[in-house]
């Protein structure tokens, strides 16, 4: 946390100079940047809560307006007409994640015709820049985040896992999937995927059905905080902890909580504060000094998988910035 304020004093600090720099030169003001994101993720999803954390943290060290759009349920169909709505009003930038490519494809290349600088967050590294985006803040590719998981749990004799997959249609979800089937395969390994809904009792429900007919299971693995956060207790109350193994991508301080005890092997942090927070900073100092990164912005994965790095982080987990 002291790391995070010193980093926010530095740079308000560099912002409050640079306003009088900007005045001074007849460049765009800070406070007159206005910025739109768009994503795919609900304000109700404990991941997407922490990238909207960072956002406004941003906004209230900049200066600028951030206006933040997102369906209130997984629906890119949506998210589409929502990006549409933002680009007609021609705001100094747009951050937007793009989980389905063809569904956005046609909205984001209208953004980009209309001269709007666009950052990618969170998913579509490699389909944004398909589609003419230039900066990407987020994890190393999903695939291989999740092939990263995969030869891991393979090294631990863990073979036959089933992703929990929450957001059907979510294509980043379906990478993550896929990295960790290939990871497990040259094992002898692989995955099975459950698709359920974002409601808890129905993650239980179906996970509690699915290991009942697939009783050679060695491992469930949340393919995000939404699906693991429910299966904590529900392995609790099933006494399943060390009989079957339980992971997850993305982290929240139920996730951690479980680390601390001893329960869950890992989650995996993307470090999401960031993917809303950097677009913020990005995009203003574009508006106002022309300034762009030339690389990408790796935030993760990172593995918590032991208590102490879980209790390293737990405080700030729980105060909505990890």
């Amino acid at each position: 946390m002291k790391t995070v304020l010193k980093l926010a004093l530095g740079a308000l600090v560099s912002m409050s100079m640079l306003a009088g720099v900007v005045q001074a030169a007849g460049l765009k003001d800070p406070k007159d940047v206005r910025i739109t994101f768009v994503v795919h993720g609900s304000a109700s999803d404990p991941y997407w809560s922490v990238v909207k954390r960072g956002v406004d943290d941003a906004a209230a060290l900049t200066g600028a307006k951030v206006e933040y759009y997102a369906p209130q349920v997984f629906d890119v169909v949506e998210q589409a007409r929502l990006l549409d709505a933002a680009i007609a009003t021609n705001p100094d930038g747009i951050a937007v994640s793009i989980a389905d490519a063809n569904a956005l494809g046609k909205s984001v290349k209208a953004g980009l015709a209309a001269n709007i600088p666009m950052v990618v967050l969170d998913s579509g590294e490699k389909e944004g820049a398909e589609l003419g985006t230039s900066l990407y803040v987020g994890t190393v590719s999903e695939y291989d985040s999740g092939k990263k998981a995969g030869e891991r749990l393979a090294k631990e004799g863990t073979l036959k896992v089933v992703c929990i997959n929450h957001e059907v249609g979510n294509v980043s979800l379906d990478q993550r999937c896929q990295g960790l089937n290939d990871g497990l395969k040259p094992s002898g390994g692989g995955t099975e995927v459950l698709t359920v809904s974002p409601d808890p009792a129905d993650i239980q429900r179906r996970t509690e059905a699915y290991l009942s007919a697939h009783l050679d299971t060695q491992a469930v693995f949340a393919l995000g905080a939404t699906a693991a956060n429910p299966l904590i207790p529900f392995f609790r109350q099933k006494e399943l902890f060390g009989k079957i193994k339980l992971y997850t991508f993305d982290i929240s301080p139920e996730v951690l909580d479980s680390v601390v005890a001893g329960e869950m092997g890992f989650g995996m942090d993307a470090q999401q504060y960031l993917m809303g927070y950097l677009p913020v900073i990005y995009l203003v100092e574009h508006a106002t000094h022309g300034f762009w990164p030339q690389n990408n912005a790796y935030t993760g994965p990172l593995f918590i998988d032991s208590p102490d790095k879980a209790k390293a982080i737990l405080a700030l987990a729980k105060d909505g910035i990890r």
